[in-house]
């Protein structure tokens, strides 16, 4: 067969953009207000879908593959949603009057946070000055001293007619710092122990007796004055209550009128009311005390309790929120609970509590990266229990995982309203779908995202759009039209496609920051093509180290590869390295070797384990094709053994199967292959050439090694037929194909890649089941004849040696 037949077409081996076929000059001309996401149309169903479902189950996981933008995608179409949403409340935490180690919240319009605080806290200030005011006036000191008169009188008489009983009695009553004392007297003087034991006995009886009656009617008068000393003091504490509750009341009055539509704020005012006047002494002056040589400062009691936590403020909301949590700690997630260390202890309060990513997000969306939320201890299974109660409750994390902790506040937990967001790989959703019965409950909306997309003018024109909008966001030279057109080309090259764009926007992005750097360097004042193809050459030669090393071991022969002259059951395969950041591709020599026996093909590769599961199945199917086309009535008596030679690595793919079948068959028909041609292509049972991937990157590889050696005209590389389209080579190398000095050939089947390599035409099958004479399948069938009827004939030897032994024996 000619190979000029098999020849891919010069227009055939890249995808161009004609720049004029734009439209637009440079990205001046671009409407930048046009949808900046390209292509992701169904994914963006997917996202809309998710986000006004109203159900608290119908969470949403967008995946895609890296580099594609997952998180600026999510976070554009959430944004706009919410715009839309109307903004949430705000949410405050409250000192709870009966429950103090529970603090309560209280759910407020926007904006009213912060305003409450405030009120409040004008309120308590206000309050401490009018209760300090009034208790230090002359009208409040001269009614305590008026009602501290009455008290003091009645206290005096009932004293005054005790000291009247025991006078009538002789007696004296003793009052001093210790207590209250009845002594016996004599004269008016208070008799002593002695003088009292020298007196007869039956007065001595008689002193005791009316002593013993005096002593009842002197507990009568204490309890008389205790009684007092209380009447006085709730006397003043009534009148420091009424004058209070009135103080107290008429400021608050405000207060309840601006808040009447809040229930919650009515009772905790209420609540908050009745505590100012339970314990108004913390609201008076203090004075300070003298403690020996020194005056000490009183320290004034604690106002906190009656301050307001404002936790979430959404005043400044447009719209509901949209949170994207880059790290999704438990605390991050959930809040914590502040402490303070005071005197070597530690003590907290409910204005120390924190919010977290959940109570900002809560009416609207939040945002997380799967794979950091797996990573953070405790904060998956903590965000499964909130979705289930609706409620976002603060907890230490050692309370969450099961650990002992420390005595704290519990708040009450807040209820929760928001669209929760997961972004990540498809692998991690297959994951958590298939081993996290939770996760398909609650996470029943999957968009994803496409890293590639068809290169159509829609989609041409929402590119541009979104390389014009990051020149404006990046504050970048305009593009002219031919470097625009570059751009596309370049995004056909990642998609490894001509009728493709790829979708990896970040990659795009970094291709036009770069493109900007040189050509300022060059002090342009746009971005031409020649600065978007130095942006990509610079990037690939800062990474391609690798490349140069393996090429450099090449050149000195250190890497044996042929690109010249015929060699029986050698051909040049072609290697995909992929470092992460940059793909490349170089030839490896395939070898093959071909004896009669009964083991079929032997991957050498597999006997030493350094192959794949793909690599492998391509050598079976590689077999199961050769018994297929050659050993329909006959077994295929054939030990054959392939091996990538110089191979230290492991190797995957089956990209190279038909450089495999090839060496096998150049074996078996003893016909030389031209080694100036490497092959890649994946062979099928029915001996089609089937389509690989990095297509381009073998093809620049092998023409590489071959310019380095010197380019003959033989040379070149031959592709699945279903491939071309794949192609996107450079122009340097589409210039060499047209001077005819490097060729691509595009086969469908082996029998046209094997002509191509040995110059021998393959030949078909008759009726018969007969290849015609001298073709390489007729070749190849003699040798497996030959193969075989050795085979049949050694099996014969051994069964007559078998058989002479066991007679010499008997």
């Amino acid at each position: 067969m000619d190979g000029k037949s098999k020849e891919v077409p010069v227009k055939r081996l890249r995808g161009l953009c004609n720049p004029e076929s734009l439209g637009v000059q440079s990205t001046r001309d671009i409407d930048k207000r046009k949808q900046l996401l390209v292509a992701q149309e169904k994914a963006a169903k997917g996202i809309t879908f998710g986000l006004k479902m109203p159900r608290n189950d119908y969470n949403l996981y967008v995946a895609g593959p890296d580099r594609t933008g997952l998180t600026f995608i999510a976070k554009t179409y959430i944004e706009k949603i919410a715009k839309k949403d109307p903004p949430p409340s705000d949410w405050c935490y409250v000192y709870s009057f009966q429950e103090p180690d529970t603090p309560k919240f209280l759910k407020l319009k926007r904006g009213m946070g912060p305003k409450l605080k405030k009120d409040i806290s004008e309120f308590i200030q206000e309050v401490k000055t009018e209760i300090q005011d009034v208790f230090e006036s002359e009208d409040y000191n001269r009614e305590k001293e008026t009602i501290t008169k009455i008290i003091t009188t009645r206290r005096n008489k009932l004293i005054s007619l005790l000291e009247k009983k025991a006078n009538k009695e002789e007696f004296v009553l003793n009052i001093s710092q210790v207590g209250m004392m009845i002594m016996p007297s004599k004269d008016g003087k208070p008799m002593d122990d002695e003088t009292i034991g020298a007196l007869p006995k039956k007065e001595r009886k008689g002193l005791q007796k009316v002593s013993q009656g005096l002593q009842k009617e002197m507990k009568e008068t204490v309890r008389g004055i205790r009684h007092l000393d209380r009447e006085l003091k709730e006397r003043i504490k009534d009148l420091d209550n009424k004058i209070a509750l009135y103080r107290v009341g008429h400021l608050i009055e405000e207060l309840e009128i601006k808040y009447k539509d809040l229930p919650e704020v009515l009772d905790h005012l209420k609540a908050m009311k009745d505590d100012i006047i339970l314990n108004i002494d913390d609201f008076k002056q203090k004075q300070s005390i003298h403690q020996g040589p020194f005056l000490m400062p009183h320290i004034e009691p604690s106002l906190t309790r009656y301050e307001v936590g404002v936790l979430v403020d959404n005043s400044k909301l447009k719209g509901a929120p949209a949170i994207i949590e880059t790290n999704p700690t438990y605390p991050n997630l959930f809040g914590r609970i502040e402490k303070q260390a005071q005197f070597g202890t530690l003590f907290t309060d409910f204005t120390m509590i924190k919010p977290g990513a959940l109570h900002r997000a809560n009416g609207g969306y939040l945002i997380i990266k799967a794979i950091d939320l797996l990573r953070s201890l405790g904060s998956w299974n903590a965000l499964k229990r909130a979705i289930k109660s609706e409620e976002i409750r603060i907890e230490d994390l050692a309370e969450e995982i099961g650990f002992i902790s420390t005595k704290t506040l519990k708040p009450m937990p807040i209820p929760m309203d928001i669209k929760v967001v997961l972004i990540g790989s498809p692998y991690i959703y297959h994951v958590l779908y298939s081993y996290d019965s939770d996760f398909k409950k609650m996470f029943k909306v999957k968009a994803q995202l496409d890293d590639s997309t068809r290169k159509t003018k829609k989609q041409i024109k929402s590119y541009l759009s979104y390389v014009a909008k990051v020149c404006e966001e990046e504050n970048l030279l305009d593009i002219n039209r031919k470097g625009l057109a570059r751009i596309i080309e370049y995004a056909s090259e990642l998609a490894g496609n001509q009728r493709k764009m790829s979708l990896k926007l970040p990659e795009i992005k970094d291709l036009v920051v770069e493109a900007n750097f040189w050509a300022k360097q060059r002090g342009r004042m746009s971005i031409e093509s020649d600065d978007i193809e130095r942006a990509i050459d610079e990037k690939a030669q800062r990474s391609n180290l690798m490349e140069m090393k393996i090429q450099e071991k090449i050149e000195e022969e250190i890497l044996h590869i042929q690109t010249e002259g015929k060699v029986v059951g050698q051909v040049n395969g072609l290697s995909i390295y992929d470092l992460g950041d940059y793909t490349f591709a170089r030839p490896i020599r395939i070898t093959a070797t071909a004896t009669p026996g009964k083991e079929g093909v032997v991957d050498i590769e597999r006997e030493a384990k350094m192959s794949g599961n793909i690599h492998t199945k391509g050598i079976l199917i590689m077999e199961s094709y050769l018994k297929n086309k050659y050993a329909l009535d006959k077994p295929l008596a054939l030990s054959a053994s392939v091996t990538f030679e110089q191979s230290y690595g492991m190797v995957d793919g089956d990209s190279a199967s038909a450089a495999e079948l090839f060496a096998i068959l150049s074996c078996l028909s003893n016909k030389p292959i031209r080694q100036g041609i490497a092959v890649t292509g994946s062979v099928s049972q029915l001996g089609e050439c089937q389509p690989i991937s990095g297509v381009t990157k073998k093809i620049e590889g092998f023409f590489d090694v071959c310019k380095a050696r010197g380019l003959t005209g033989e040379q070149g590389v031959i592709i699945p037929k279903r491939s071309i389209n794949d192609l996107m080579l450079k122009k340097e190398l589409i210039k060499i194909i047209e001077k005819r000095k490097f060729h691509i050939y595009a086969i469908e089947n082996m029998d046209e890649g094997i002509e191509i390599l040995t110059g021998v035409k393959a030949g078909r099958r008759d009726k018969k089941g007969n290849y015609p004479k001298n073709t390489l399948n007729y070749l190849v069938m003699e040798r497996l004849k030959m193969m075989s009827e050795s085979i049949k004939e050694s099996e014969q030897k051994t069964k007559r040696k078998v058989r002479k032994g066991n007679k010499t024996r008997k």
